[in-house]
């Protein structure tokens, strides 16, 4: 039986935080090349390894702060707004100080401590002080207890068991940004480069062709004591593909029509403007979210169209922000839509439904192995299932 060895995070690697800066400053950004990471960067990242954030710094700007360069392979913690945040680097970069980063020391293999703080991340979390928000300070880093593997094989095996299924997730979201790319192109050769409108075919709008239909103020729809209840699909959860334990819940027993399922189109049309097919399991629709649906017309046609869309609604609500940038229904109203003849929309249906049937396959698929991962870390990391007696060869 392989070996544990209880240690602190500074016995392991090397704890690095961050810096921010100025931002009044435009050459400590304008035109930088040293790739810089935040929190936010990480809300919506999907992987495991990161090259760049959402801007970059100059070297004018690294030298101004106090930030440090990370090696690559080094370990990316998020400590605080929200402490969790796990990612590793692709390369050198810097971080801002929303981080407690962990350079890995020679006798630990880098993707066994990615996996080692995901596992861990409760229990740092619960370390965090702070009356605003909470935060963990290097100090705190660096004194959390972890048990690890003394073999370094053993960490690798861990690793590459684990690996495996983030492996093929990392692949399907791959194939899955390929087909969109395909789906885009289709749709833009069929619909928008007509010269003339074709013989048959007709002008509307997205109001004509789907429902868009509007959820709920969750908070009055909570689960009773004797309700199980499910997940609330808000911005963050559609913009993160699915729920998680800081989702809320609603009754499961809301209207029908408020259930949103695998497949299900969701249009965010307040704040972070986002159309999606929802393929993170059964939840509950709140309010600043559309349920897209027709009676008419099939899924590649509304969905393709709305989010042809996307990038005008963006603009509409960007124009019109004070606090919280948002679309009204009557945007719909004025988006064209061209409906083919029958003959024409089955030929294209044929070619864009198949590829997002497969997009909404690859997603289902996606969420079943990242539970099966889920539930092997904590049995991997508590050393519950004994990997020391397989073959590294």
């Amino acid at each position: 039986m392989a070996e544990w060895k209880k240690c602190k995070i500074s016995d392991i690697g090397t704890v690095v935080g961050g810096a921010t800066p100025s931002t009044k400053k435009s050459e400590n950004y304008e035109n930088g090349d040293i790739s810089w990471i935040t929190p936010k960067d990480l809300s919506t990242f999907c992987g495991r390894y990161i090259k760049q954030g959402e801007r970059n710094i100059t070297e004018t700007g690294y030298r101004s702060c106090s930030t440090q360069l990370l090696p690559r392979n080094s370990v990316l913690f998020s400590s605080r707004a929200p402490i969790g945040y796990v990612a590793i680097a692709a390369k050198e970069l810097c971080t801002n100080q929303g981080f407690k980063s962990v350079i890995p020391n020679e006798n630990i293999d880098p993707l066994f401590l990615y996996y080692l703080l995901k596992y861990n991340k409760h229990n740092i979390e619960s370390m965090g002080s702070g009356t605003t928000f909470k935060e963990v300070s290097a100090n705190t880093m660096r004194n959390i207890i972890v048990f690890v593997p003394s073999d370094k094989r053993v960490q690798e095996k861990i690793a590459s068991i684990l690996g495996a299924l983030d492996n093929k997730i990392e692949e399907n979201e791959r194939i899955n940004n390929n087909l969109e790319l395909q789906a885009q192109a289709i749709f833009s050769n069929e619909f928008l480069t007509l010269e003339t409108l074709p013989d048959s075919w007709k002008q509307a709008s997205l109001i004509d062709i789907a429902d868009y239909l509007n959820g709920l103020a969750m908070q009055k729809y909570r689960p009773t004591v004797d309700e199980t209840g499910i997940p609330v699909l808000k911005i963050k959860e559609l913009r993160q593909g699915c729920c998680d334990d800081n989702s809320e819940l609603c009754s499961p027993n809301i209207k029908s029509e408020y259930i949103i399922r695998d497949g299900d189109v969701i249009f965010s049309w307040s704040g972070s403007l986002l159309v999606d097919f929802w393929c993170g399991g059964i939840c509950g629709l709140n309010q600043h979210l559309f349920k897209v649906t027709s009676n008419k017309y099939d899924k590649w046609f509304y969905y393709a169209w709305t989010k042809h869309h996307l990038d005008r609604f963006i603009a509409v609500a960007a124009d019109k922000a004070t606090t919280m940038g948002h679309i009204k229904r009557d945007e719909l109203s004025k988006a064209e839509v061209l409906i083919p003849n029958e003959a024409d929309y089955k030929r294209i249906g044929d070619l864009l439904q198949p590829i997002y049937d497969l997009i909404i396959a690859n997603r289902i698929e996606n969420k079943k192995l990242a539970e099966a991962r889920d539930t092997l870390l904590p049995k991997l990391m508590s050393g519950e299932i004994d990997i020391s007696e397989v073959d590294y060869e």
